[in-house]
């Protein structure tokens, strides 16, 4: 089975098995934004444990 190729470009795998993600939403039209927005939207995050199956199926884990 392949891979999803569109996911194993967006989602990264933690030392603990979480599967790490960017935010949306920094990519353009970042003028009318405010500094404290696009600040957090840098920080990575994890994808939430109701999508996780969902992911992992895409990047062939389970």
């Amino acid at each position: 089975m392949k891979t999803n190729s569109g996911a194993k470009k967006r989602f990264s795998l933690t030392g603990s098995g979480k599967i790490k993600r960017k935010h949306a939403f920094k990519s353009h039209i970042l003028t009318k934004k405010t500094k404290k927005r696009k600040r957090n939207l840098t920080h990575s995050a994890t994808v939430h444990k109701s999508d996780e199956n969902n992911v992992k199926q895409m990047l062939r884990l389970k």
